[in-house]
């Protein structure tokens, strides 16, 4: 079985490469990857840029949703690997505190924290997948509003609170603003940022814990959307270089974000997701997009 698998991946790949077009289409997987590494994990949201980059360049047929989808999977191995330690602690400092019945323990109370926030992400997302639109104005207006309350987080939130201050109705909460990311435009980063720095959560420990959150959701929603890529896969070849390429910059834009956050506030992200809308909905006012 797995080896008529191999044989068949192998001959899929072997054509491809036959292909006078393969060349443009590793480029453009190469691009989208790196869009989608970049966008993923910043507050900027991936959707609404890989519509966009793919819509303004007339990609249309490595722009297709299943294939900008599978991509994603550049970026689920990122933040497994960047977080790799933090989980592997959170799961056995779980497991020592459900066999002590220590159900105060820190790393038992970030675990059912993010197995209970990522539970509403879901549901919402799986009952509302063919509803959603998908659109240039949905997604300006979205960057706009997410940009205001960013800005009004920056504001407000009082960064005093650390990673040991985490507590089980924080992952609750940044799990419940997790479903906004299910609109384009939104940011499933950006919203759980957001979410968390509201609740007094220091920037860095914010973004670090809306990541570690995200890591459940992200993964099954990619397994999920994804699926289509493995069944209608045009070039195999071009697929693994848009993972490839996912994971190397969702690698980097993960560990550039932590490291700025530290130093520097979130303003940066306010300006280009407010400059970002405006820009779209004068596009699209002016015909230079369309709307769908």
């Amino acid at each position: 079985m797995i080896s008529t698998m191999l044989l068949a991946v192998i001959d899929t790949a072997t054509q491809s490469a036959q292909s006078p077009g393969l060349v443009v289409e590793v480029f453009q997987a190469i691009a989208l990857g790196l869009v989608q590494g970049i966008t993923e994990f910043l507050p900027i949201s991936s959707t609404a840029h890989l519509l966009v980059f793919t819509k303004v360049l007339g990609w249309d047929a490595l722009g297709q949703k299943y294939f900008v989808d599978a991509i994603q999977f550049g970026s689920v191995i990122a933040v497994v690997m960047y977080f790799w330690k933090d989980i592997v602690q959170i799961l056995s400092g779980s497991w020592a505190a459900y066999r002590q019945k220590d159900w105060q323990r820190e790393e038992w109370k970030i675990l059912v924290g993010i197995a209970v926030g990522t539970i509403p992400a879901l549901l919402v997302g799986f009952l509302l997948k063919d509803v959603l639109p998908d659109n240039i104005l949905l997604i300006a207006v979205m960057s706009i509003v997410m940009a205001l309350l960013l800005a009004l987080a920056e504001k407000i939130g009082s960064r005093k609170r650390d990673f040991d201050s985490l507590t089980i109705q924080d992952g609750i909460l940044v799990g419940l603003g997790q479903t906004i990311a299910l609109l384009p435009g939104a940011s499933r980063s950006g919203s759980t940022l957001t979410t968390a720095m509201f609740l007094g959560l220091q920037r860095g420990t914010a973004a670090r814990f809306s990541f570690l959150l995200g890591i459940p959701t992200l993964t099954i929603a990619t397994l999920f959307q994804a699926r289509k890529a493995f069944s209608n896969i045009d070039s195999v070849i071009a697929l693994l270089a848009g993972i490839i390429s996912s994971f190397i910059f969702s690698y980097l834009a993960i560990a550039w974000l932590l490291s700025y956050l530290q130093r520097q506030s979130t303003w940066v992200f306010v300006w280009y997701r407010l400059a970002f809308g405006i820009t779209l909905l004068a596009s699209v006012a002016i015909g230079w997009l369309k709307n769908t």
